[in-house]
């Protein structure tokens, strides 16, 4: 029997798979929580404007959420293998396990996942995270990993990234992911300014910086495009090699590009054709419920009779006489 049940403290345990992005879930939490807040105003609005102040609204919070989500993402290259493959260095015992890539802007997530979770005695669920975002090293993250003792998997596939691998792929995609990663943050920034353009009922100017948020957007988007399709070395396990394809949150972005890009158009075009509905929209003129309303409102006018009473002149008006008592 020995101190803390059989195990010695000052060596790492195994890296199991954490369940969750806590940076994701905060992001949702925050747009979420402001959502909420604003529907809770929403009975206020009189008329067709409710609706239209919901939909800006849904899709200004989409909008932010997405372009500040995707930068901690870890999914926009993905691909899963099944396969037969050795657990441990210099061992000859091999699990059936599925191993997952996934690329992000701020570095390489590697999978390792039992089939079934239990086999040799051991619970084969791995998530490793190699960083390669600024401030970050990704060879000494990689080295802490063999020092700790990783599945070979895991360290076959990040070996794969490193500067000393003969694939020579990770400066490409540091670099490409390092400009994503600078653009979008850029494209929130004109997201923020298109709402306070909006806000203050400049119309055209917010068209324009809405604009300019979806061509930043699908910029970072080029850039990852470019380095995803460059020569990469085969990740072999056996007869099976595991490849990649472009993630959700590569999807995500594009989605939401084209359509910042399609209303941006949509409001400029309307601006210079159709600016009476574009007001409509943004609910800047007054509806014919709310003229109703106002002209109900309005005091009554005073009546020709009384208009003929104030305008009799003092000489005119009746003389009394006064009877002596």
């Amino acid at each position: 029997m020995t101190l803390w049940n059989g195990s010695y403290p000052f060596y790492p345990g195994p890296n199991a798979c954490f369940p969750f992005d806590t940076s994701r879930a905060v992001i949702v939490t925050i747009f979420l929580s402001m959502l909420v807040m604003f529907i809770v105003i929403l009975p206020g609005i009189r008329g067709r404007a409710r609706l239209f102040w919901f939909l800006r609204l849904v899709f200004g919070l989409f909008v932010g959420a997405v372009v500040l989500t995707v930068q901690f993402t870890r999914d926009w290259e993905t691909g899963w293998v099944q396969a037969n493959t050795s657990y441990k260095s210099f061992s000859p015992v091999q699990v059936n396990a599925d191993v997952g890539l996934h690329i992000g802007l701020a570095g390489v997530n590697v999978t390792l996942r039992g089939n079934p979770v239990k086999q040799i005695n051991e619970t084969i669920n791995y998530n490793e995270h190699f960083p390669w975002n600024f401030g970050a090293d990704y060879d000494r993250s990689y080295s802490e990993g063999l020092e700790k003792g990783l599945p070979s998997p895991i360290l076959y596939v990040a070996e794969k990234f490193s500067t000393q691998s003969p694939c020579a792929v990770h400066r490409q995609y540091r670099i490409a992911s390092h400009y994503a990663s600078l653009i979008l943050w850029l494209a929130f920034c004109t997201w923020l300014i298109s709402i306070l353009l909006f806000s203050m009922s400049i119309l055209l100017c917010g068209g324009c910086m809405l604009l300019l948020t979806a061509t930043l957007i699908l910029l970072s988007l080029l850039f990852f495009f470019i380095v995803r399709n460059t020569p990469k070395c085969p990740i072999q396990f056996g007869p099976v090699s595991l490849r990649t394809d472009y993630g959700e949150s590569f999807w995500l972005t594009l989605a939401t590009g084209l359509l910042c890009l399609l209303l941006g158009l949509a409001i400029i075009i309307l601006n210079s054709v159709q600016p009476e509905k574009l007001k409509l929209i943004f609910s800047l003129e007054k509806s014919s419920e709310e003229e109703v309303w106002t002209k109900s409102c309005l005091p009554a006018e005073p009546s020709c009779s009384a208009q003929d009473t104030l305008m009799v002149p003092l000489g005119e008006l009746c003389q009394v006489t006064a009877t002596q008592l």
